[in-house]
């Protein structure tokens, strides 16, 4: 399967730079694999497409301010992306330009946070952060909203910045972690989700920190060459009741982004059921792939020659998807991860 057989021309202008202006205001392509029907729709329209049948799962994990500017001793600007903690304020980093720092370097964030450069692992960093008091409160104070590289602006810009710490986050994120938002769940208001609750539509939530795998381009002509990044998830207790209740009650297991199909499509691979674990998840889905839990999917709309456009291209046919991305382009549908959503249903 070659990596070509994904690709797909976008106008420059359907690139989404700041969200809708109501989160539930997004555009919604409602895509039937049964009949290959597809309707335009609005996201607040969710409420009458999903049912007392459907279970949705959606992923609570937390975009934390990744991205530092700091400062070394001479002055020099550093910019450092924090990509996963693998011990107590011991992170994995990115560092630009890292020709400028070495091991030992000490880098000046804010007069609460200290950064210093340990060692060079290929092309990231370990570093050791320095602080005193609670690191995700400091965090908020020093740190910029992660944003993917197709979003061109500034982040020292206050009126932006101010909106992306709320709006590139889930109104239900709860567990620090991601560097990366779910974005199929940007969508979501409490109203909604109140509303689905109400008319029996119930859901779960678990938890898979998005790292920068989750943009990391296939490079492979063949794409089974391709290898996924690492990612931990967590499904506790009360959440893997919730689903295996769902599936014994015959409901269809809607899952909310691809992060959420991944982590469920992992421990059901790996255990054959669903069971309260923290874990990690390397799952590449791809055409031919045979889905063992996840039926419906809620998803943006992603980047040509991605792992994400393999995985709904495996969910929903790789010729109704491109059927429907032309579609979508054709109605001005806006792209990645500030922009309109899919539902893909049976």
């Amino acid at each position: 399967m070659l990596l070509e057989e994904f690709n797909y021309d976008l106008p420059e202008e359907l690139i989404a730079q700041i969200p809708s202006k109501r989160r539930d205001m997004s555009k919604m392509m409602v895509l039937n694999c049964s009949n290959k029907s597809i309707e335009h729709k609005h996201f607040y329209d969710i409420t009458d497409i999903l049912t007392q049948d459907d279970f949705l799962v959606l992923n609570n994990t937390k975009v934390i301010p990744a991205r530092l500017y700091a400062r070394k001793e001479t002055g020099a600007l550093i910019e450092v992306f924090l990509v996963r903690e693998i011990k107590k304020d011991i992170w994995i980093a990115l560092i630009k330009p890292s020709k400028r720092v070495k091991t030992g370097t000490i880098l000046t964030v804010s007069d609460e946070l200290s950064i210093e450069v340990l060692e060079k692992d290929d092309d990231k960093w370990q570093v050791h952060l320095i602080y005193e008091g609670n690191f995700y409160e400091i965090l908020d104070k020093a740190g910029n909203i992660p944003l993917p590289p197709y979003i061109e602006r500034k982040m020292t810009n206050d009126e932006y910045k101010s909106l992306d710490f709320d709006r590139y986050q889930t109104v239900y994120a709860q567990k620090e972690g991601a560097v990366a938002a779910p974005t199929a769940g940007l969508h979501f208001t409490n109203k909604i989700l109140n509303k689905l609750k109400n008319q029996g539509t119930d859901y779960c939530f678990i938890t898979l920190n998005v790292g920068l795998g989750t943009f990391k381009p296939v490079k492979c002509e063949n794409i089974l060459e391709h290898k996924m990044d690492s990612e931990l998830f967590e499904i506790t207790l009360e959440a893997s009741e919730k689903i295996n209740n769902a599936i014994k009650s015959g409901k269809n297991i809607v899952a909310v982004g691809t992060t959420s199909v991944r982590t469920l499509e992992t421990v059901m691979n790996k255990y054959g059921k669903i069971i309260p674990i923290k874990d990690s998840s390397e799952l590449f889905i791809y055409p031919g792939y045979e889905f063992k839990i996840v039926n419906k999917l809620i998803t943006n709309f992603h980047l040509p020659k991605s792992t994400l456009l393999m995985l709904v291209s495996a969910l929903a046919g790789k010729d109704f998807i491109f059927k429907a991305y032309k579609e979508a382009i054709k109605n001005k549908y806006r792209f990645y991860s500030y922009g309109d959503c899919m539902f893909i249903g049976k």
